[in-house]
């Protein structure tokens, strides 16, 4: 009984999901688990010392936040104090990753003051308790503490919170 009772915590402090307030979680995403668009490592370690906007994105619902991503290009905000990272949870889709990571490199070039990411394992719904087949953003601050949170579709007034939320925080 006692074995159950530890695994069940063990696997529940896992898969439990960051909040606001929270520190993220340390993380290098790599190899069969994804990483870069270029093929490269990242490590969530260089989010530090910039506030940023994490979009942890199932490519089926891509639009769902599209009025958000609009007002944040709109804002036109200090790149070298703000920076965004879009990740595509490829495991999340029936497309074949071969389009998405076409699509991933595209917009790289397109808007190369944004990272663009492959999530091919379900990697930051293991380590940061992303929701899984959905839209997640998370807002986090200079030292990756986050600060704001969203599981699906912002609403205008969550929108609004969110812009200055980031411009109080720069």
């Amino acid at each position: 009984m006692k074995r159950v009772f530890f695994t069940i915590l063990f696997l529940s402090s896992i898969l439990r999901a960051v909040e606001v307030g929270e520190v993220l979680k340390p993380t290098v995403l790599d190899g069969k688990d994804g990483g870069r668009v270029d093929g490269g490592a990242w490590n969530s370690e260089s989010l530090k010392g910039k506030v940023h906007v994490i979009f942890y994105v199932d490519p089926d619902k891509k639009d769902l936040n599209e009025d958000f991503a609009d007002r944040l290009k709109s804002e036109n905000f200090d790149h070298s104090k703000f920076g965004s990272v879009a990740i595509a949870n490829l495991a999340a889709t029936w497309k074949p990753d071969i389009i998405i990571e076409a699509i991933l490199k595209h917009k790289q070039k397109k808007f190369p003051q944004a990272l663009y990411l492959k999530d091919k394992r379900k990697f930051f719904v293991k380590s940061w308790g992303m929701r899984d087949d959905d839209y997640d953003i998370l807002i986090v601050d200079q030292n990756n503490r986050v600060i704001f949170k969203k599981e699906g579709g912002l609403k205008k007034e969550e929108i609004n919170e969110a812009i200055k939320l980031i411009k109080s925080k720069i």
